[in-house]
């Protein structure tokens, strides 16, 4: 993986490597100094913070003696350095911030990373089933892989962003099942991906609630037939599938196209489903697999993952033949970097068992396949189920969400906004209380759906970003054109245009520990930060009524920075920026 280069601290980098090569003739490069830095937890204590234990460990001395000797000797005219016990702390003046950090931010030079040339990251996210419907637990899968993407583009790494919809199985066959046998209600003429999903739960209740009765056996052998049918890709049921199949598809697409997504390679089941069975029996004829009472599988006792199956012994495949044959797939088409799979943590056993067997089948490289695991969205009265009809429809979700920020927040500008401008901005509020609200706990950790929380504007929530966001350009385009004069950094002193600019020039250093990490979360709890200290800035630091204009320009061109970096953050959470809310 590509280390993120951050031109404001490598400033700092290159200076301590050419102190430590002076001080104590050891060469180190900025690269490895720069790996080192730490944060300072108070501010009076500094603004970073250069940890001197691996260095003294090489010279063989105390860290607090390193520490004091580069202190002692240390010489740079914008950077003052004090050694605290083993650490070096560092203080940047208003200037040094305002050439190295404002600037370039505003210019937008600080969020141009050089792209690598080295082989791609494959990631697949959002398996959606087709002939269900989209709800709000799939939002969380959707949002974290598209924001995962977005992270490792902007830290130079190359990707290649695909899906794996199941298109086939039972769930299909319940759904056909009932609309050819049971259902009475007319096909609509739009929405028809969301009234499958209806099909397929009404399909659900309804052979649940006939086992054990006359019907069972009767109802067991028409699902077979029809996959049969569909498996053979030649009957009614084939067809009917390929009608209803666009239908989803057609739905996937619009939920796609609003959340920004697009992905470079589709995979689908149905195109792996037979190749997959073949691949395993020439895997079993070559010796590879073993038979235990007419299934075919792999012992991994070996590895304490026990046994693998990938052929039932009435000779039809499993999950994990198909994503056997689809990890075949991506590394003979891509030769992937790394294969990443996002999906819930109720799979790790499973990926564990399929992957360990790419490596010991000869397949792959199983090193480079990972199983990058979350935990599930929940309503707050508990888990949903599209079996039993229990969930949220995405495109309800949204339209809901709309109407509410319309009614509490952006119908009160009607004939001062055109309807264009309302529905925008109702739509890119929704946007960022969806995105920020599925990305900002960690991955390991279980969500609790809650549209008035996840919308508000004086909490931890997206649209709370979005309205600093606002606000700034707000201000910028109030006094904007006040500004005569350049700015004078050196009159940046006041303890909250500290706080800020130490937090800008954390904005790279943030994103490389979100990525290194795979935790979106740090994103946005970047972007949270970022907006509190900006509205503690704008609190304590006026600038219409401040008759210093050299001031007044800094503390506008430190607004600039920080709206630019709030944009870049909220880009990288598929979140878009309002100019006003």
């Amino acid at each position: 993986m590509k280390a993120l280069q951050d031109p404001f601290r490598l400033q700092v980098a290159e200076q301590i490597a050419q102190q430590i090569a002076q001080s104590f003739q050891l060469k180190m490069t900025a690269e490895q100094c720069l790996t080192d830095f730490a944060s300072v937890p108070n501010i009076d204590m500094g603004h970073l913070a250069f940890p001197c234990f691996k260095l003294a460990k090489e010279l063989k001395s105390n860290p607090k003696e390193v520490a004091e000797k580069l202190s002692a000797e240390w010489s740079h005219d914008s950077v003052e350095v004090k050694a605290l016990g083993p650490y070096l702390n560092f203080f940047f003046t208003g200037p040094f911030f305002g050439k190295g950090l404002v600037e370039p931010m505003i210019e937008g030079t600080y969020f141009k990373n050089k792209k690598s040339t080295d082989a791609p990251f494959l990631i697949e996210y959002s398996q959606p089933n087709t002939h269900k419907e989209l709800h709000v637990g799939h939002m969380r899968n959707l949002c974290f892989g598209h924001s995962l993407i977005l992270l490792f583009e902007y830290c130079g790494n190359p990707v290649i962003s695909c899906t794996f919809p199941g298109d086939v199985g039972t769930h299909v066959a319940k759904c056909l099942w009932y609309l050819k046998y049971h259902n009475q209600e007319p096909v609509p003429t739009k929405h028809k991906g969301e009234w499958l999903g209806h099909m397929y739960s009404t399909a659900h209740i309804k052979l649940e609630d006939e086992k054990g009765t006359p019907q069972e056996e009767k109802n067991r052998e028409q699902l077979t037939e029809i996959l049969k049918q569909i498996e053979k890709k030649d009957g009614e049921f084939f067809e009917l599938w390929k009608e209803t199949r666009e239908w989803s598809i057609e739905l996937m697409n619009e939920v796609y196209d609003w959340a920004g997504v697009h992905f470079d390679r589709w995979y689908w089941e149905s195109d792996v489903d037979s190749d997959s069975v073949k691949l395993v029996k020439k895997l079993y004829e070559e010796g590879k697999l073993i038979e235990d009472q007419g299934a075919i599988g792999l012992n991994l006792e070996d590895e304490k993952l026990g046994f693998c199956l990938f052929l039932k012994s009435d000779g039809n495949g499993l999950y994990a033949t198909k994503d056997l044959e689809l990890a075949r797939r991506k590394f003979e088409e891509f030769n992937p970097q790394e294969n990443i799979v996002v999906v819930d943590m109720r799979q790790e056993l499973h990926f564990k068992q399929v992957f360990a067997a790419f490596g010991k089948l000869g397949l792959g490289d199983p090193k480079k396949c990972h199983h990058l695991k979350y935990n599930f969205v929940e309503l707050p009265d508990g888990a949903m189920s599209s079996r039993k009809g229990n969930i949220i429809p995405i495109t309800e979700l949204i339209e809901s969400m709309k109407a509410t920020i319309k009614d509490e927040y952006l119908n009160r500008y009607e004939g001062e906004w055109s309807k264009e401008e309302i529905e925008k901005t109702a739509d890119d509020v929704a946007q960022g209380a969806i995105k920020y609200g599925m990305n900002v706990m960690d991955p390991n950790k279980k969500i609790v759906f809650d549209m008035k929380e996840w919308l508000r504007l004086d909490g931890e929530s997206g649209p709370y970003v979005q309205y600093a966001h606002a606000r700034i350009c707000s201000l910028l385009n109030k006094f904007g054109d006040s500004i005569a004069n350049p700015p004078d950094w050196s009159k940046l002193e006041h303890k909250s245009e500290k706080e800020l600019l130490v937090h800008l020039s954390l904005f790279n250093w943030s994103m490389h520990t979100s990525l290194k990490g795979y935790k979106t979360s740090g994103i946005c709890n970047y972007v949270y930060d970022l907006a509190k200290f900006f509205n503690g800035f704008y609190q304590n630091c006026p600038i219409g009524k401040i008759d210093d204009e050299g001031l007044k320009a800094a503390r506008m061109a430190l607004a600039g920075a920080t709206k630019a970096a709030l944009e870049q953050g909220l880009a990288l959470l598929g979140i878009p920026a309002p100019s006003k809310m």
